[in-house]
């Protein structure tokens, strides 16, 4: 895609990506936080006198290994996240209507369930089904124009 054609027609698939990613970071940051739990815990190694064998490597050199990769696999998606927030933001402000643009902020951006987007940009007067249709709306009529 080239970024004229990016701010016209995107499905939800495209539209949660922010979410999923920052999902995956947090997954990630979990995973990271046990590992390094593991490597500060570990006993300390056997201390036998007996010499080992060239390139054996101990529990803890794989497990600082496999941390310093799962640190730069966060800090990838962490930029990953920069881009994909950058191309929501641009696709949004292209949204003519203010309210439509709120609840896709709150929703895609923000990462907000329905019911919290009806409560943010309602003020609590508005129905959860009346901001999922107001997006879904409009998804239906820019990807038929689109395709038209």
């Amino acid at each position: 895609k080239n970024s004229e054609s990016e701010g016209k027609c995107m499905t939800i698939k495209e539209l949660s990506q922010l979410y999923y990613l920052n999902r995956e970071i947090e997954m990630d940051k979990n995973r990271l936080a046990n590992l390094e739990s593991i490597v500060t815990s570990a006993s300390s190694p056997e201390l036998s006198g007996m010499p080992r064998a060239p390139g054996a490597n101990d529990k803890v050199s794989r497990y600082v290994a496999e941390i310093l990769d799962l640190q730069a696999i966060i800090a990838a998606k962490q930029l990953q996240c920069i881009h994909e927030r950058n191309r929501l933001e641009r696709y949004i402000a292209d949204i003519p209507d203010s309210l439509t643009r709120q609840i896709f902020q709150c929703r895609f951006c923000e990462g907000m369930s329905w019911r919290q987007t009806a409560c943010s940009v309602g003020n609590g007067d508005m129905a959860e089904d009346s901001v999922k249709k107001t997006c879904y709306r409009y998804l239906s009529r820019t990807n038929a124009e689109e395709k038209s």
